[in-house]
């Protein structure tokens, strides 16, 4: 109840990204929780999002798993304000991705799953989402309020181990909906719903044009009850 904030609140809230301090308690409560926990072993995890407790609160977002075009598992409903999103580390509460099966992956696919690794930590906070890189590798990141505003180029932000970014923002986002032209979008469109891909990038400056054609990405349906 009386845990410290995430570790940016601390630093510059001018820089888009920020490093990510690892010793911070907030962010190493999973590794202790799964050492001392007698009811964690090897290759389990705990999911809160089907808590007794969790039911009764309202969920802020859904958390979908998808290689390359084809969704993997079911979508995960996020109760707590931040969640884990990890690979098969057993790390207590959280998002374990490598709990999921699918048969006849492709060996691009066994690849990067194999370097999502702590994968990241989504942190839902009073201006907005933040994520926090936790792996060693880079992820790319693509939400409506990091797109330049009637700017038909796709923004991805790469994101580098260690850092953090916020992928959402509240603010901006009820100015975009209110000011926004819905022709300009070449296809479905989201403006509640933030996009990350593990190791691999995407958009005009990378051969893949869309994030379809990585192998490990996450969407983040964000719920409206904020």
């Amino acid at each position: 109840p009386e845990s410290p904030p995430p570790p940016y609140s601390r630093l510059s809230p001018n820089d888009e990204q920020k490093p990510l301090d690892l010793s911070d308690s907030t962010l190493s409560y999973t590794e202790t929780e799964a050492t001392n926990s007698p009811n964690v072993t090897p290759g389990d995890f705990s999911d809160a999002s089907t808590s007794p407790d969790a039911v009764k609160r309202s969920h802020w977002c859904n958390v979908a798993y998808w290689e390359h075009r084809t969704r993997v598992g079911r979508l995960y409903t996020v109760y707590e304000q931040s969640v884990s999103i990890f690979y098969d580390l057993p790390q207590g509460n959280g998002f374990c991705l490598g709990q999921l099966n699918l048969d006849n992956r492709s060996e691009t696919v066994r690849r990067t799953r194999s370097k999502i690794g702590y994968g990241i930590l989504l942190s839902k906070e009073p201006d907005g989402v933040w994520a926090y890189n936790r792996s060693e590798h880079p992820i790319f990141v693509n939400s409506p309020t990091l797109d330049i505003p009637n700017c038909r180029t796709l923004i991805v932000r790469k994101v580098m181990p260690g850092y953090s970014i916020k992928v959402f923002d509240y603010e901006k986002s009820c100015l975009l909906q209110h000011t926004a032209e819905l022709d300009y979008a070449d296809g479905p469109y989201d403006p509640n719903s933030v996009r990350i891909s593990f190791a691999k990038g995407w958009g005009p400056c990378y051969s893949r044009q869309f994030i379809t054609s990585c192998p490990c990405w996450l969407e983040i349906l964000l719920s409206n009850n904020r």
